[in-house]
């Protein structure tokens, strides 16, 4: 019974992707969310992968992509922690913790961790008086960062729930929002309307609940996986008139070793293809292809092609582990902004 509602679920996402709006020529969604940190992708493996990582098992790092995955762990203990050198010199970071008692008989406890350091800014205000028609305000920071919870179980041996949720902070900094009143100044001879033009201080800080949840599905043909996960679905919040939500995405995807279809498969060697399709609220739809080719459990080779990027395409990474720690990195090419470089380390214990 199961099995057939995952199918019916997964047949109904996959009609809404090609029956959706955004498909239309006539309508680019652009600008339409915003938090946009919660989709830079920060994992390194995942990166060189092109993020086609719905189907595929993660360890903590799940939480990040489909929080179902960490359903299949078999550790007590997996840590992750990543760095993201990210366009004009952002820096993104990223850790996570999962805890598996009983080897997962009681499902998975995870946490999340996500910042961003954007640098200093100069400040300015507009002054018209002034022959520069701005007055410096100083220095300023910028900040955006959310912790999460999840949890993941294996509802039988092939099919797996999770679900996180996520309390995200952005703080934009202080700006001056103009006002225009005008008031009447009465004197003994006359009066006269005076237009107030005061401005008003206001602190551009939010703090909502995100919300992510996914399912992934063993077929039990080979190494076939299918998954899905709807991340980032928030409440509509807003700084001063615009309202916006979060960057809302449906992914489905499906992974499989690809040496399994060789009659005689070769030994402590692995060929996964991961394929997603992913459903923006905020611009068209993609279509994510990635390989890793895996070597005696210890060297990986990976590389991965998104669709409808102005700017990226290709990836590439490696990633070497032993003894329960891993290493990856992954280089990305970012057209005008040169390129993206993430590194990853893993400890699982």
């Amino acid at each position: 019974m199961k099995k057939i509602i995952y199918i019916l679920l997964t047949g109904l996402l996959i009609s809404s992707f090609w029956s959706s709006d955004g498909l239309a020529e006539d309508n680019t969604k652009l600008a339409q969310t915003g938090f946009q940190f919660l989709s830079v992708v920060s994992d390194a493996k995942a990166a060189a992968m092109a993020e086609a990582m719905t189907s595929l098992e993660l360890g903590s790092s799940a939480l990040f992509f489909n929080p179902a995955a960490m359903a299949n762990m078999t550790q007590l203990v997996d840590i992750t922690a990543s760095t993201n050198q990210w366009i004009s010199d952002i820096t993104h970071n990223t850790f996570s913790l999962a805890v598996s008692p009983s080897k997962g008989r009681y499902g998975v406890l995870g946490f999340s961790v996500q910042s961003v350091d954007y640098g200093e800014f100069l400040g300015t205000r507009v002054n018209r008086a002034d022959p520069k028609g701005y007055d410096d305000t100083g220095k300023f920071e910028l900040s955006a960062m959310a912790l999460g919870m999840g949890y993941a179980r294996q509802l039988t041996d092939r099919f797996s729930v999770g679900a996180q949720v996520r309390w995200v902070r952005q703080d934009l900094g202080e700006s001056i929002v103009p006002r225009i009143v005008e008031r009447e100044v009465v004197t003994d001879t006359s009066s006269t309307t005076v237009i107030d033009t005061t401005g008003v201080s206001k602190n551009n800080e939010l703090t909502p609940f995100v919300f992510d949840f996914g399912t992934q599905f063993k077929t039990g043909f080979k190494s076939l996986v299918f998954g899905m996960s709807v991340r980032n679905f928030s409440q509509e919040v807003k700084y001063v008139e615009e309202g916006f939500q979060a960057p809302l995405v449906f992914s489905l995807g499906i992974s499989m070793n690809l040496l399994d279809l060789m009659q005689d498969s070769p030994t402590n060697q692995s060929l996964y293809l991961s394929i997603d399709a992913s459903h923006h609220r905020d611009h068209p739809e993609q279509i994510k292809f990635g390989l890793d080719y895996r070597l005696l459990n210890v060297l990986s080779l990976r590389g991965g092609y998104i669709t409808n990027n102005d700017e990226r395409g290709l990836s590439f990474g490696i990633g070497v582990s032993q003894f329960g720690i891993a290493f990856d990195y992954a280089y990305t090419p970012f057209g005008v902004f040169d390129k993206v470089q993430r590194m990853t380390a893993r400890i699982s214990l």
